[in-house]
């Protein structure tokens, strides 16, 4: 799948194209890369409360990572960041991806009509780019 029809599928499903959703896809994909793409196999906590636009991150997850509130298998907690832990059910493997602080402050100084663009830019990153990693064996 291409890029822009990534980012279509993205707009589809959470309503529109806002860097904390994409920030969440690739949070999951992070995940999936990790841990496998077995969307029973994992488990997610979103560190991002409930509150958008932050908590947009989540949508973003449940897409990618399969980790859904309908099965169970994401959670969400207020820790005022913009990470996610995620957890191998298999062998308790974990790994938490947390947005860089300067990506997050480009999140926050962007004007109304420029989210799109800068989604599109932060969706083009490399991981290391874009997130600060911790994996655990």
């Amino acid at each position: 799948m291409s890029s822009d029809e990534i980012l279509k599928k993205i707009s589809e499903f959470h309503g529109h194209l806002g860097p904390f959703v994409v920030v969440g896809y690739r949070m999951g994909g992070v995940a999936n890369r990790l841990l496998g793409a077995d969307a029973f196999a994992k488990t997610a906590v979103a560190l991002t409360g409930g509150k958008p636009p932050r908590s947009c991150v989540i949508d973003g997850i449940q897409l990618s990572s399969g980790c859904t509130i309908g099965k169970g298998t994401i959670g969400l907690i207020d820790q005022g960041e913009v990470a996610s832990i995620f957890l191998s059910k298999k062998d308790s493997k974990r790994v938490k991806v947390s947005l860089r602080h300067d990506k997050l402050e480009e999140i926050s100084s962007v004007q109304r009509e420029n989210m799109e663009e800068l989604a599109r830019k932060l969706y083009s990153l490399d991981d290391e780019e874009l997130f600060e990693i911790a994996y655990e064996d």
